[in-house]
């Protein structure tokens, strides 16, 4: 129940233009430092993780490992997506906590 929610945040801040998927460009958020959240999916190869992980915490930017790449990329209307990046505040704070909720 509350994994839908989340999709449906994650589709919602994509509807509002506040979000970014997929490797090159999440790299790039973070790197400009316009990413409050990462989200890498947890069937993302351990290669992924520790890529996004690294980047994040040397930025000091929140990450978390949630869904799969197939459901990230069913709710954004794309193929499978490993990595999403969330580039408004409030969208990120909301989500997290929706996450940390579940965890």
């Amino acid at each position: 129940m509350m994994d839908s929610r989340i999709y449906q945040m994650i589709a919602l801040c994509q509807k509002a233009r506040k979000l970014t998927a997929g490797e090159f460009t999440v790299k790039q958020a973070i790197k400009e430092q316009a990413a409050y959240l990462v989200i890498v999916a947890s069937d993302a190869s351990a290669n992924t993780k520790k890529c996004f992980s690294d980047k994040c915490a040397y930025r000091k930017v929140p990450y978390v490992e949630w869904g799969t790449k197939e459901e990230l990329g069913k709710v954004l209307g794309k193929e499978i997506r490993a990595t999403v990046a969330l580039l408004d505040e409030n969208f990120a704070n909301r989500i997290s906590e929706m996450i940390s909720g579940i965890h």
